[in-house]
């Protein structure tokens, strides 16, 4: 449907046709291609006062929970009280209730502050499931490695925690030092793929000097399946009484350095590997941009 108000001079004539299409269920994309209006602020003020149709409107998750909090505040339930009936937050049942009567008191500020308590642990043992539930669906996707994924994972965790080769120090050797079990197994996992025997590894324990200094090493022995006796003499840190440590547990296992002699070549694998990653990747990300 053209029409010859090309300048919108006649805007009371043009509203009435938009209005008109309005009601008989047009989106606003449909009446601004049948009027030819490609001004949003003038196709707003056409509009204005007109509610969408209904198939227009997305379908909301929250519309049935909205719903039901509603239903509850007209009851006299506080929002403590749904919170813990729902399962939601606070601020979201706020602005779903809050053009309805608020109900009158009938607990002391004691009574109320236990169903604030219980509402905000409900809230916090609802947020711990969807964390456990969500990096257990992670865990699960990755299933199992090949030893190629282990060698490029193994790559990239070296080349973020394990010691490098510069220009001004050569150092072409494989030192990889941490203190997470996890990493520490990995890593162990990686010579494997290498084909590096436990014979060429040395080991040795870097921990604060108040620290167990044999029970440390005897932790790390166990997961390296080694002998304690292979350690080399641990690297103690002396105490800072000006800063204020925050591993002083009895979990605190200090970190593990793993040495492997004659690595020259596999360090320069290593090197070469990390940056064919770092090359493959930009080659992706220009395909992408192309």
């Amino acid at each position: 449907m053209a029409h010859p108000h090309s300048n919108y001079q006649d805007f009371e004539s043009l509203r009435e046709q938009a209005v008109a299409l309005r009601r008989t269920g047009l989106s606003r994309r449909q009446i601004r291609d049948r009027l030819h209006v490609h001004n949003n602020d003038i196709l707003n003020r056409l509009l204005e006062g007109e509610p969408p149709p209904e198939w227009t409107k997305r379908p909301n998750a929250k519309d049935d929970l909205r719903e039901r909090a509603r239903e509850l505040r007209l009851q006299g339930w506080t929002y403590d009280q749904i919170q813990v009936e729902l399962g939601c937050s606070k601020s979201s049942i706020s602005l779903w209730v809050r053009d309805l009567p608020k109900p009158e008191r009938k607990r002391t500020p004691e009574e109320a502050s236990a169903i604030a308590r219980r509402g905000w642990e409900a809230t916090l043992q609802r947020r711990e499931e969807e964390r456990q539930h969500t990096k257990a669906a992670a865990w699960q996707a990755v299933g199992e490695l090949s030893d190629r994924e282990v060698f490029l994972a193994g790559v990239a965790l070296y080349w973020a925690e394990g010691a490098k080769d510069k220009p001004y120090s050569r150092r072409e050797r494989l030192l990889f030092i941490n203190s997470d079990p996890n990493v520490i197994r990995f890593f162990l996992r990686w010579l494997d793929v290498l084909g590096v025997e436990r014979e060429r590894l040395r080991f040795r324990v870097s921990i604060h000097e108040s620290a167990n200094v044999a029970e440390a090493e005897g932790f790390w022995a166990e997961l390296a399946a080694v002998e304690p006796s292979t350690f080399q003499k641990a690297t103690l840190k002396k105490h800072n009484p000006r800063t204020s440590r925050k591993n002083t547990s009895e979990s605190y296992r200090g970190c593990l350095a793993i040495y492997v002699l004659k690595s020259a070549d596999l360090y320069r694998r290593m090197e070469g590997a990390w940056y064919g990653i770092v090359g493959s990747a930009r080659e992706a990300d220009h395909q992408n941009r192309t």
